[in-house]
């Protein structure tokens, strides 16, 4: 069987090449109709059977090299979805390919995509279809090999109705009007990088673009076409920072696509077509390092990928590692230090949320039978930069350990990769340090739970005034509140405001008096930046302050980013007054929301009846 605990599909006796989709969106019947004809590989002599992953997928057919093939469904599992088993009606050599094609159609409740309402949209005229396939989700959208460790290229060709938009994780091709329905149009999309299932991606809606650099428009619904186009049009100085740090950018175009509030992530870094949330649209690009976040995922990530779930660290910890050389690159060394430290305080959060001893805050988790979506937080992100800056520190400083990770993207570019293979790299590559390298606690940084071995000392010039504030906030009595001034926070830029909350949130709840005071002077409330507005409603609730209920359930259902939702609905959950109110809002709102955030909150509130879908 695969060694990968996620998929069924048997990658290591065939390896997909390439795919060819052609998908019929139905709006109505909240389907897509598809075919995929995947080119394969067979790796073994007399091949003659194979499994694919699917997930809620009605499957019509298949054909192997134009024959009808035999198939059957296995035995459906909570997680992985149903495994498709195929005899071909003849025997392959290794090194030879054929083709498979499955004609199939999508369940209306595919984990994969959300169907929104035109109510649902910013303009309330037209419906909108969008997809997140990561980590496990293709299998509901295609049938496919929806494992990280398979690459391949893929063309599309996509039938919508005519007054909507389709794009994708691909370069655009043309379109042309559906010859079978003149009242639909059929878009193409061509991508020549070979890439893991988890990044194809597509979106349907009615959709507007904006040219912002030599190579990337953003895309969205005109309603937020021209703020998107101001927040991030420093993408292309962010680009070419990248290109220099990690070598050339491969991909084509770098697009943007903002979508609607309830895409579950700040970012996902499809090829040529980065997705972010509305939420980053501050009005003073200060969140715009979610761009650089994204754009680095183009080398660590898409064009190194980790071979498994379990290896996701790869992608995160190196992709924060690339994020913040470019933010020292573009605001200076001060600014990188101030964002680890920010960085640091979310994994505390997270290991505070798992508990310090669940084996999910491992670097390197064990996946077996574990859903990949329940081990997603913030430790592959900020445990996998701190180990990279420990050896940064250790190797010779962040020029010496930069010139380390653009060797390990060439080494490994166009290919996917385990924890064991990048360890030796990193051994082959500093062979003159391996002396150094082998005091390394390894095995308490990859696969001990809790807070890494070594607490990195980061400059906290930026930080000091922040730290000063919380300080005097914290220890202030009833009677100093009076010398607290609007000034205070004036003087502050919106990371250091984050910043300063997110120091207040690591302590104890601050008694009611101070969250009303702090309102009255800085008047945190009217902030609409949405990291800022986060961290505000949180200490609210945690100190007691019913008023800022309703404000916190508005802005867990207003927009439906995770990193948001879910803290904020256990926060309320967590105040025993309104235990039931959490629970009565997340059940008006489950409809609306996207299925993988509607999960996730349901088993964070306890409410274990799932949603059911008909067919």
């Amino acid at each position: 069987m695969s060694s990968d605990p996620c998929s069924f599909s048997s990658f290591t006796r065939c390896v997909t090449r390439h795919l060819n989709v052609s998908f019929h969106v139905d709006f109505v019947r909240h389907v897509i109709r598809g075919t995929v004809a995947l080119t394969v590989e067979a790796l073994e002599d007399r091949f003659s059977a194979l499994t694919l992953d699917t997930r809620d997928l009605k499957v019509v057919s298949v054909n192997a090299n134009g024959q009808a093939a035999q198939f059957n469904m296995g035995a459906k599992h909570s997680f992985k979805g149903t495994p498709l088993e195929v005899t071909l009606p003849f025997d392959l050599s290794r090194g030879q390919h054929f083709i498979l094609e499955v004609t199939y159609e999508t369940s209306p409740g595919a984990s994969a995509l959300q169907w929104l309402t035109p109510e649902q949209t910013a303009g309330k005229k037209h419906p909108y279809l969008f997809s997140q396939c990561q980590a496990h989700h293709c299998r509901s959208m295609i049938p496919c090999q929806d494992s990280p460790s398979v690459k391949h290229t893929y063309y599309a060709q996509v039938s919508v109705p005519k007054d909507l938009v389709a794009v994708m994780s691909a370069v655009r091709d043309g379109q042309e009007v559906d010859p079978q329905d003149p009242s639909r149009i059929i878009y193409r999309f061509r991508q020549t990088v070979p890439m893991p299932s988890y990044l194809i991606a597509i979106v349907v809606g009615d959709l507007e673009s904006r040219e912002i650099g030599p190579r990337s428009r953003v895309w969205s619904e005109k309603e937020y076409v021209d703020k998107a186009a101001f927040e991030f049009s420093e993408t292309e100085t962010m680009l070419k920072t990248a290109e220099d740090l990690a070598g050339p950018y491969v991909w084509g175009p770098y697009d943007i696509l903002v979508l609607p509030p309830s895409f579950p992530y700040g970012g996902m870094e499809n090829p040529c077509l980065t997705f972010a949330t509305p939420t980053l649209l501050a009005g003073d690009k200060s969140l715009s390092n979610v761009i650089a976040h994204e754009i680095s995922h183009s080398w660590t990530g898409n064009l190194v990928t980790n071979k498994t779930w379990e290896h996701f660290w790869l992608n995160e910890g190196h992709t924060v590692y690339l994020e913040r050389m470019i933010g020292r690159c573009m605001e200076g060394e001060q600014f990188r230090q101030f964002e680890a430290i920010g960085g640091w305080k979310m994994l505390q959060d997270s290991v505070n949320t798992f508990g310090a001893n669940s084996p999910l805050t491992n670097l390197v988790p064990s996946l077996d039978e574990v859903n990949p979506d329940d081990a997603f937080s913030s430790v592959p992100y900020e445990k996998g930069f701190a180990l990279l800056y420990h050896l940064e520190e250790l190797m010779g400083g962040p020029e010496v350990f930069m010139g380390f990770v653009k060797s390990y993207i060439q080494m490994f570019a166009y290919s996917s990769v385990t924890t064991e293979e990048w360890k030796n790299y990193l051994f082959t590559y500093f062979k003159d340090k391996v002396d150094i390298l082998k005091k390394v606690d390894w095995n308490a940084w990859m696969f001990t739970p809790g807070m890494p071995p070594v607490k990195p000392v980061y400059d906290t010039t930026m930080a000091e005034a922040c730290i000063a504030l919380s300080q005097k906030w914290l220890k202030a009595n009833e009677t100093e509140l009076g010398k607290f001034s609007k000034s205070d926070l004036k003087s502050l830029s919106s990371p250091q405001v984050i910043e300063f909350l997110s120091l207040l949130l690591q302590e104890d709840p601050l008694p009611l008096t101070h969250v009303k005071k702090m309102q009255e002077v800085y008047d945190l409330n009217s902030y609409m930046n949405s990291e800022i507005r986060f961290r505000w409603l949180r200490l609210c609730v945690r100190s007691k302050w019913e008023e800022a209920v309703p404000l916190a359930l508005k802005m867990a259902t207003d927009q439906g980013r995770m990193k948001f939702t879910r803290p904020l609905f256990r926060e309320v959950f967590n105040f025993d007054k309104f235990k039931d109110e959490a629970v009565r809002t997340f059940l008006a709102h489950r409809p609306a929301m996207h299925p993988v955030t509607a999960g996730l909150v349901a088993k964070d509130l306890k409410v274990d009846v799932p949603l059911s879908t008909s067919l």
